[in-house]
């Protein structure tokens, strides 16, 4: 299968969008990453299902679709440890610096030196008879003497010119001492900082002395002169190679070692670093004299192997008798045409040793000898042959680097074959030079042994050892596409392939390649070039200098390619721009930024077939090309970019929300203007730009409050830009708003009803503030510290003779709803003085109202519930000069105790504030080391919230890394940074390189996994449904058996429990929001956690998500803000998977402090409300707020409950005794109103849906004690009431599936009932010795598959109940 088509059929089973309209039944839809798992479940359920249930199979399977809920939801990528890793990108170094060979080198010069002295025969040698008689395949005794010297020379200068020709070759023949000192040294000369090779035949000179002395002549050739290795070698220096054709040459190799060893190499021009020595034998043997080799049998071997192997094979084979030796000399063709014999016996040759090599050596050594010189690989290769054929004849020769041996190696046997396939072959292409070409069929059974290693090899198996041959096929058209497809399944397996690929020498053929027109080789290149670049971003350099970009740019804008493979060319086209001025001006001229556009232009962003992926590197791709280049951004909004990502800001998948976010954010030009002095004016700014960037922030705005922590670390990231690019103007709007003022305080704040006027970028208001009004007491009333004629000018200068200039009060944000008295975090907003006057640039009125927002809205991210985003929001805030102070305040017993590292003083009405050295900096650093404090007039407590105002002398970018407690560093001056120092200082965006990851991971694959987790679903389902119809069909007599209770060692009692289906565990939560875990079987705790660090608000709710798959914890606050956990089971290995506010705005003046939440799996919707008339509707598959629904009534919704059988359906009941039914698949999404607590109105408990598949009943119980049945097909009525506990009622539980219900009492009393309206049990005591009271009840909980019922107190313990049957514990 081609890869392009093995692509297409993953993604296409990848992207079932999950992008559905959510008013449709929601039985359809499937998260992508568990789609299969699911599929592959739920075709094995229905004939289980109709066993376990003993009714019709189809209807039992229905059914149990209904009970079990197909959704999985915030199990994808993003979820894995977003809070604690900070993704890296493709990297520059480390792994990916190896495979570049280090320095590419070439051999400039040749230096052939002959010692044959022809017709003398030296006299430690006795040659035999017939001997080895033939040099360079010329036999000298048929010529004469001299001539036949000369011929030799020619030959081997031949020879060696066939594998290096452009090198500069020099011959002496017999020569004397000086003549080879004066070649040495003029190849030096020339080559400089190249290689020579100086190739010495010693046939007709004395063998080496132990010395390791080679012989040459005297001028009269009367006396053989000893030349010493120690010489040549400071003749020739380095980077040199020798290679020496003469009997004992081991012994001059033993000798450069040895000089090596006693360190003559520290002489000035030796170093043993680049000199490469071949030697033909080793120290005590002799060269073969038989005379079917040639004499030089090792130099016929490294300069003619083709010839050298194919006589030698041939007088070994079956073809000896039959194939004449001449005709290996007639083979046709040339070495270089891969379509003639000839050419394909070299190319099989070269594919052979190279695969050999590439297996044998170790990896750097392979680079070195295989990759970095031309001459040298050849060589190195010809080598290999030269030790199979000499080994044959009992000589080894050697090299150094000493290489492991070779000679046996079955890849010798492939190449066996294809010569004797082509010898047989010869007769017939001699005979008929016209016939038809056969190609070999060694490269196609290759490639096939290399897709079998595909299919079961991994990277704990032995490694391919066909990727040399892969590299080789590259090279011919006809098996071109089939290798590149196979790599691309190669390189998919992550990045040891790819680094594996690019270490054998991938890289230059697959560039090359990139100069190719042919249609079919895009897609796989494009794949092939996303793995590469995925693992080294070097390779951006290589792409742009060969003008690789322009054919990215080019597939990028193609129609007719799949989304997903355009997504690539985006991501290669985004590390090609991504920090490279060179590559984003290239990409520029070749007009990207208009190609990107028109596609998400083109993109419908209801269109279920727009593929993210592309959507999100589109804006990954221009978020890099502008990203610190003035030029592209300005191009960028000329085009209109901010608004076409501005539409972008609501799609469905959080990757393009956040990836539109970075490019908007990178939009924002932060290398000008910002850090001026604050005196100067802003005459100098470009208006134009001032509106871009206003409009930009306008779009942030807007997504402030996402669901996705992914999301809003961008928009921290986006406004952080925009606070350093505007720092003078958000720190003068900040001034000008919390400025003192001198009569009445609350009347003569700034009216901000304004803020969220028609034009003010809220595409719905309940997106930021739900009405203006809001502003004035979210931000508080304005204290005046000092004294009341303290001067302040028009201009807006203001003294600063009093130790107290001003402290202006900010109690938060209109997103996180604070109480005046007890915040949980401060912001301290400092001034920019200078010479003891504040100066504040003027700005428009009209901007003036979008800085404040922008302020506004950094104060809210510094206040998110994911620990990484506040501290981003932290950072943002602190560029323009506030700085987040911090309390705990934890309840004891119901008492608050606000607390803090440097707080002043117990008296509660310093409670509020730290301590900052900006006092210390403000007066010049002259004050003693003991006295930190202003001078304050004792304030009204209520007002001290944290929030104030510090003036220091200059903004301190050193405050950015110090931790979060308020107090700057004392000693640090307030000069001498550098606009680069403070640039490294924003916070970077993580989405880039957190998305690189995607293509990093197994493309082609599904994961293994699977199947392990599709067993254990299954397991689970028949454990559910087995226990749903033994609940169903329970006659429960009574729920009074304890068969456990746990002491939670809460101080405030438990606020809220969970009961985990399938396995004996509870959870508890209390007031300061920790958690514990514990085994009620074993029993012992499991695990003990901070829901966070600063709350005092106490939890409202526990619910489990995916509870069928890899469960995870709900958690959600009484202030709105939910926290998702996974591993919560296991001793500190909780992880926090999400975070967000769930529900935001609220009517004036109001704080929100009574959350209520409901999950449900079926629609993988959470329902929020609060003290607010509405329900939000937030989708956890998209994390992303789908809609508020008004719940038509003045009153706030004080309980809520999700169908957890029919998805989108859920019931509230209010403050003012109503119960109210809503569907949101229906076009009014309310479908009744009811009042059934009558006479006594009190507010509503505790709602839930009865057991079983009927929508329309309902339980709903009221403070008042009131438990009613209603049954909304029939009249709003209630058709059954229990009076259960007398104005008292504090918890309502419904089971899911029993027909039972419990109550619980502030009066100490937990009641249970059956649907019938009959008391099943009462419970008052602990089952122990003394029969104590059980404490006031807070909070009771069902399992969902068995009947058991977990009681929380406001003693601190939490009991578990069972049925009367059940064994005690």
């Amino acid at each position: 299968m081609a890869l392009g088509d093995l692509m297409a059929s993953r993604f296409s089973q990848s992207s079932s969008s999950s992008v559905s309209n959510h008013l449709d039944e929601f039985s359809g839809r499937e998260d992508p990453g568990d789609a299969a798992v699911v599929a592959a479940v739920v075709q094995r359920r229905e004939h289980e299902a109709g066993a376990t249930a003993g009714v019709n199979p189809v209807e039992a399977a229905t059914t149990s679709m209904a009970y079990l809920p197909q959704t999985v939801v915030l199990c994808d990528f993003r979820h894995e440890g977003f809070e604690d890793c900070v993704p890296s990108g493709p990297s520059e170094s480390g792994l990916v610096s190896k495979w570049r060979p280090k320095d590419r080198m070439k051999t400039g010069c040749v230096a052939l030196v002959l010692c044959l002295n022809i017709g003398v025969d030296p006299p430690d040698v006795i040659k035999i008879s017939p001997c080895a008689r033939m040099e360079c395949w010329i036999d000298p005794f048929t010529i004469a003497a001299p001539k036949a010297l000369e011929a030799i020379g020619k030959a081997l200068h031949a020879q060696y010119e066939r594998w290096q020709p452009r090198a500069r070759y020099k011959i002496q023949l017999d020569p004397a001492v000086e003549e080879v000192k004066k070649l040495c040294n003029s190849c030096r000369k020339y080559a400089r900082s190249e290689r020579v090779l100086f190739h010495y035949n010693g046939h007709g000179v004395p063998k080496p002395t132990a010395n390791g002395e080679i012989w040459v002549f005297n001028k009269s050739y009367t006396q053989y002169i000893p030349l010493p290795i120690s010489d040549l070698d400071s003749w020739l220096k380095t980077p040199s190679i020798y290679v020496f054709d003469c009997s004992a040459a081991g012994m001059i190799l033993s000798a450069f070692i040895e000089r090596q060893e006693w360190g003559f190499s520290g002489a000035p021009g030796s170093s043993s670093k680049d000199c490469i020595l071949l030697a033909a034998c080793e120290a005590h043997e002799t060269l073969p004299q038989s005379a079917e080799f040639p004499a030089d049998v090792f130099t016929s071997c490294l300069t003619t192997p083709i010839k050298m192997a194919l006589r030698w094979f041939c007088s070994r084979s079956l073809l000896h008798d039959t194939l004449d030796h001449s005709l290996i000399d007639k083979i046709p063709g040339r070495q270089t045409d891969r379509k003639t014999l000839l050419g394909e016996l070299n190319w099989i040759f070269t594919a052979v040793t190279d695969t050999i090599a590439w297996n044998v050596l170790p990896h750097d050594l392979f680079q070195r000898l295989f990759r970095q010189d031309l001459l040298v690989a050849s060589l190195f290769r010809n080598f290999l042959l030269a030790e199979r054929i000499m080994r044959a004849a009992n000589c080894s020769p050697i090299s150094y680097p000493l290489l492991p041996s070779t000679h046996q190696h079955h890849m010798w046997d492939a190449w066996d074959m294809a010569a004797e396939i082509c010898l047989s072959k010869l007769p017939q292409l001699i005979e008929d030079p016209n016939a038809e070409f056969q190609p070999s069929p060694f490269f196609t059974e290759q490639l096939t042994a290399f897709e079998v290693w595909l299919d079961h090899g991994s990277e704990h198996k032995k490694l391919p050892e066909q990727l040399p041959i892969v590299l080789q096929v590259l090279l011919s058209q006809s098996h071109r596409f089939r290798a590149l497809v196979l790599l691309g399944r190669f390189l998919d397996m992550g990045p040891w392939a790819v680094d594996l690929a690019l270490s054998v020498g991938i890289f230059p053929y697959v560039l090359k390649l990139l100069q190719t027109t042919a249609m079919e080789l895009r897609q796989i290149l494009v794949f092939i070039w996303t793995k590469i670049l995925a693992l080294d971003k070097s390779c951006q350099v290589d792409l742009v200098k060969d003008g690789g970009h322009a054919y990215f740019i080019r597939f990028l804008d193609s129609m007719d390619a799949y989304p997903e493979q355009r997504a690539m060319a985006a991501f290669v086209l985004a590390v090609i721009v991504d920090g490279h001025r060179r590559g984003q001006e290239a990409c520029i001229q070749a007009n990207l930024i208009h190609v990107c556009l028109r596609h998400l232009q083109l993109a419908n962003p209801h269109d279920a077939q727009t593929e993210p992926l592309l959507l999100q590197w589109l804006c990954l791709c221009l978020g890099k090309l502008w990203e610190d280049f003035s030029e592209a951004q300005l191009l960028g909004l000329q085009s209109d970019a901010p608004s076409i990502f501005a539409s972008l800001l609501s799609e469905p998948q959080p990757e393009v929300r956040a990836a539109a976010i970075f490019a908007l954010g990178t939009l924002i030009d932060v290398g000008s203007d910002s850090f001026r002095d604050g005196m100067s004016g802003d005459g100098d700014d470009d208006d134009e730009k001032v509106k871009a960037d206003l409009n930009i922030v306008k779009s942030l705005l807007q997504v402030v409050t996402d669901g996705s922590p992914l999301v809003r670390a961008e928009v921290a990231v986006a406004l952080a830009r925009f606070a350093f690019s505007h720092n003078k103007h958000l720190k003068a709007v900040a001034a000008t708003y919390w400025k003192p003022q001198p009569n009445s305080l609350l009347n003569s704040l700034p009216s901000l009803t304004n803020i969220s006027s028609p034009n003010s970028g809220f595409t719905n208001p309940s997106q930021f503030v739900q009405s203006g009004s809001a502003l004035s007491s979210q931000i508080g009333p304005v204290l005046r510290v000092g004294s009341d004629s303290m001067a302040a000018g028009r201009d807006g200068r203001v003294s600063t003779s009093s130790p107290l200039t001003s402290t202006g009060i900010l109690h938060g944000s209109p997103l996180s709803d604070d109480s005046s008295q007890h915040s949980d975090s401060g912001i301290l907003l400092k001034e920019n003085t200078s010479n003891g006057v504040i100066g504040y640039p003027r700005s428009k009125p009209l901007d003036n109202k979008m800085y404040l927002q922008c302020v506004l809205a950094m104060s809210t991210l510094a206040k998110d519930p994911s620990p990484r985003i506040a501290s981003l929001g932290q950072k943002a805030l602190s560029i323009i000069g506030i700085e987040q102070v911090v309390t705990r305040t934890v309840k004891v017993g119901g008492l608050n105790q606000q607390g803090d590292s440097s707080a002043l003083s117990a008296s509660s009405s310093l409670a509020g504030i730290t301590r900052s050295s900006s006092w210390f900096d403000m007066n010049g650093g002259h004050l003693p080391m003991t006295f930190r404090t202003p001078p304050v007039s004792p304030p009204r407590q209520n007002y001290l919230t944290g929030l104030r105002r510090v003036c220091s002398l200059e903004f301190r970018p050193h405050q950015l890394n110090s931790p979060d407690t308020g107090l700057a560093d004392p000693l640090l001056s307030s000069g001498g940074s550098t606009g680069v120092n403070e640039r490294s200082l924003l916070p970077q965006s993580t989405i880039y390189n957190w998305s690189c990851g995607h293509f990093s991971r197994p493309l082609l694959t599904v994961a293994d996994d699977n199947e392990e987790i599709i067993a254990r679903r299954e397991e689970r389902e028949r454990n559910a449904l087995d226990r749903i119809a033994k609940c169903q069909h329970s006659s429960v007599s009574k729920l009074g058996n304890q068969i456990a209770s746990w002491d939670t060692k809460f101080e405030t009692g438990t606020k809220a429990a969970l009961l985990l289906p399938f396995s004996p565990v509870v959870i508890a939560a209390d007031e300061n929001e920790r958690i514990r875990v514990w085994n009620y079987e074993e029993p012992t705790p499991l695990n003990s956690f901070n829901n966070h660090d600063y709350s005092d608000r106490g939890i409202s709710k526990l619910c489990l998500v995916n509870e069928l798959d890899d469960s995870l914890l709900l958690v959600a606050s009484c202030d709105g803000n939910v926290r998702i956990w996974k591993d919560f089971t296991v001793k500190g290995k909780q992880k926090l998977v999400t975070a967000f506010s769930a529900v935001h705005g609220s009517r004036s003046g109001v704080r929100i402090s009574n959350t209520v939440v409901d999950w449900q799996q079926q629609s993988g919707y959470l329902y929020a409300s609060g003290d607010m008339s509405s329900i939000l509707l937030w989708d956890l598959d998209k994390e992303q707020l789908v809609s508020s629904i008004p719940s038509s009534s003045d009153s706030n919704i004080s309980a809520l409950s999700a169908s957890q059988v029919h998805g989108g359906q859920f019931t509230t009941g209010l403050v003012d005794g109503s119960v109210r039914l809503f569907d949101i698949r229906t076009p009014e999404m309310l479908v009744c109103t009811t009042r059934p607590h009558t006479p006594r109105v009190e507010r509503v408990v505790g709602v839930g849906f009865q057991p079983g598949l009927d929508p329309g009943k309902i339980v709903s119980a009221s403070q008042a004690g009131d438990i009613q049945f209603l049954d909304i097909r029939n009249g709003t009525k209630s058709y059954l009431t229990i009076d259960a506990h007398r104005g008292s009622l504090t918890a309502l539980a419904v089971h899911r599936h029993a027909p039972v219900i419990a109550s619980g009492s502030a009066k100490q009393i937990v009641k249970v009932f059956s649907l019938e309206g009959e008391q099943l049990s009462i419970i008052r005591y602990y089952p122990t010795f003394m029969a104590q009271r059980i404490g006031s009840v807070s909070c009771l909980t069902f399992h969902p598959y068995r009947v058991l019922l977990a009681a929380g107190a406001a003693d601190a313990f939490v009991s578990i109940y069972a049925d009367d049957s059940s064994q005690v514990r």
